[in-house]
């Protein structure tokens, strides 16, 4: 298709996923991500760069690198973010709070200020951001996390209004429990900060979904891809979950 795709925390799990997929239909693909050991292990013909979403100068280097060798964008997703801290509210340290909420809503903003002067300047194109079914449902013991997904949901109905008269769509996609390192850390930190054995941590993530099962990063990519489609063309300002069914947080 020879889209022009953007995304943010990309060089490796869920974002990486997206990557490929986007490239299996001819898109060019760029991606920033803060792990420079990941970023140099991205798979061929994926532009890839070191950038902190929470670094405004290296975001406004990496994105003005697209805009000038591209000419714009016409996909810009807004994946990075990272799990935060775990435990009763009252034992998080304040440091913590801030990090969490710097990655996964800063680097959101920062990721969406340019996209949406790029997108509206051409007419036409599609912001998605990962929030999570975090960012739908409390979840106890994760109050960073859920506060900043609940803020990324917010960000895109109301970024949605301002960009829908200009032809630009904005979605966000909640995953639920995506299976891979990255969830088997978050196990081991909720465990850790709700004093319970991992098994038991995992048992609630499945036994609280329809499916009874973890999602994998391919099928929230497959829902990105279906986004970006023509049959989407309708849709924005959504939150729309890839998770199995969500019956129960605790």
């Amino acid at each position: 298709m020879n889209r022009r795709v953007v995304i943010t925390g990309g060089a490796s799990g869920l974002g990486l996923a997206m990557a490929q997929a986007f490239m299996g239909q001819g898109d060019r693909v760029a991606v920033c991500d803060a792990d420079p050991a990941a970023v140099a292990a991205v798979p061929e013909g994926l532009r890839a760069e070191v950038a902190d979403v929470t670094d405004a100068g290296a975001m406004d280097g990496f994105l003005a690198g697209v805009e000038a060798d591209w000419g714009g964008a016409d996909v810009v997703i807004s994946n990075a973010g990272i799990g935060g801290p775990a435990g009763p509210l009252e034992t998080l340290d304040y440091a913590d709070w801030q990090r969490c909420l710097s990655v996964n809503l800063d680097g959101a903003f920062l990721t969406c200020r340019w996209a949406a002067r790029v997108l509206k300047a051409q007419g036409t194109g599609l912001i998605l951001l990962t929030s999570s079914v975090s960012g739908l449902f409390g979840f106890p013991g994760r109050t960073p996390y859920v506060a900043a997904k609940w803020g990324i949901v917010g960000l895109t109905k109301a970024l949605a209004s301002e960009l829908g008269p200009h032809g630009v769509r904005v979605n966000a996609i909640c995953p639920g429990a995506v299976e891979g390192p990255r969830m088997e850390r978050v196990i081991a930190m909720e465990a850790a900060g709700r004093g319970i054995p991992e098994g038991s941590v995992r048992a609630g993530f499945t036994e609280g979904v329809a499916l009874r099962r973890f999602v994998t990063a391919e099928e929230v990519a497959a829902m990105a891809l279906f986004l970006a489609s023509p049959g989407a063309a309708a849709i924005t300002g959504q939150a729309l979950a890839v998770d199995g069914h969500t019956e129960r947080t605790t």
